[in-house]
């Protein structure tokens, strides 16, 4: 779960921090004849020196992030194995001649994709059923993960994850309902058990010299794959809604994470939420009003990361450049805390067509549809 070397003493004039969703989830990695995941496609994706790996490790060296949030990583073992497989085997190796790039702290915890509920989630009348009655979509438990890599230490005692928290908890939840009868949709069995992340939300703290700087991490469900009654755009809402409110002062005092701690993250703390959002503000299925009242929110920062290759990609849309998923959407985020952090810059990777490395992004199987964003930051 947990990996450390050494530590950074010295305070550091800035550091670079970057989220991606690298799309290294078992579906991607399907042989021909296969269907469904079993499970192992990443670790023999990774002992393969598969080239879309390295293409997604030289993207990473390229921009080189002193902390990186990965979506979308398996979580198979539990001793990481393929996150170290990862981090040795393809970021330590220089690829295509980029400088190699080595993290000696790592955070991968569990997830809720592929958990699999003892009750009827989906209701079909069976109990249990992967990946119908999942606490979070997916094939098996770890599957569509979540890895958070520093070359900074982790302050591993003070780590709060989500994992756990119920959605009824939250007051006024997005609850779904049937439209045409107005019934709720979950039973209240499952109801009385189903969780709000459809991964997890972290509350990581990594020591950059002598101070600490937050990173809650987290991964939204997709707000769409579901029907009228809209349980997973209401379910993104909520999830991005609780990130609201762990930030908000006096918002905050119902969350409890994993070790029964209750309460948001304290004031004085600087912090950068990032990940796969699943949400824009301005285009998409989402309900869009919690992206857009974390975008505004008094206490964060928007540093509106943009490229050219988006904006060309794009070039009949005003966001165009904004956008960080082939699909033409802001999806993906990082947002410095608007306190205790100096922006210094931002950007998103997205080569112009033209561009020598056009090939790292050309389409999904190069490397992912969706793009590394990062931001320059110096602490006060």
């Amino acid at each position: 779960m947990l990996g450390s070397v050494s530590a950074h003493s010295h305070q550091p004039e800035s550091i670079r921090i970057a989220t991606f969703n690298v799309s290294m989830d078992a579906t991607n990695y399907l042989t021909e004849n296969q269907k469904l995941p079993a499970g192992k496609e990443l670790s023999v994706a990774l002992e393969s020196n598969h080239q879309q790996v390295k293409n997604i490790a030289e993207i990473i060296q390229k921009i080189n992030p002193d902390i990186l949030l990965l979506n979308e990583f398996d979580r198979i073992s539990e001793n990481n194995k393929e996150l170290l497989a990862f981090i040795n085997d393809y970021l330590k190796k220089g690829q295509n001649g980029e400088k190699a790039v080595d993290y000696p702290y790592f955070y991968q915890g569990p997830v809720n994709t592929g958990v699999v509920a003892p009750v009827d989630f989906n209701g079909n009348g069976k109990d249990g059923e992967s990946p119908a009655d999942t606490y979070g979509f997916g094939f098996f438990p770890g599957h569509y993960g979540m890895a958070l890599l520093s070359k900074y230490p982790i302050d591993t005692k003070l780590i709060r994850t989500f994992q756990k928290f119920k959605w009824k908890d939250m007051p006024n939840a997005l609850q779904p309902v049937q439209p045409e009868t107005g019934e709720h949709y979950y039973s209240d069995k499952a109801w009385d058990i189903f969780r709000l992340s459809s991964k997890s939300h972290w509350d990581i703290p990594v020591m950059v010299g002598d101070k600490s700087l937050h990173i809650l991490a987290a991964h939204p469900t997709p707000p769409v794959f579901d029907g009228p009654e809209d349980r997973n755009g209401k379910r993104n809402h909520d999830e991005i809604r609780m990130i609201v409110d762990y930030i908000s002062d006096g918002k905050g005092q119902y969350l409890y994470d994993d070790n029964n701690t209750k309460g948001g993250i304290k004031d004085e703390n600087p912090f950068v939420i990032m990940g796969d959002l699943n949400a824009s503000a301005t285009e998409g299925d989402a309900l869009n009003n919690s992206i857009a009242a974390l975008l505004s929110h008094p206490q964060v920062n928007d540093p509106l990361p943009a490229s050219s290759g988006g904006e060309q990609h794009s070039k009949d849309n005003k966001h165009g450049k904004h956008h960080t998923a082939y699909w033409r959407m802001r999806a993906d985020y990082v947002l410095p805390s608007s306190f205790g952090i100096e922006l210094i810059d931002s950007g998103v990777f997205w080569p112009e067509t033209q561009s020598k490395d056009f090939r790292l992004i050309k389409d999904r199987a190069a490397s992912s549809d969706h793009r590394l964003v990062w931001i320059d930051i110096k602490l006060k």
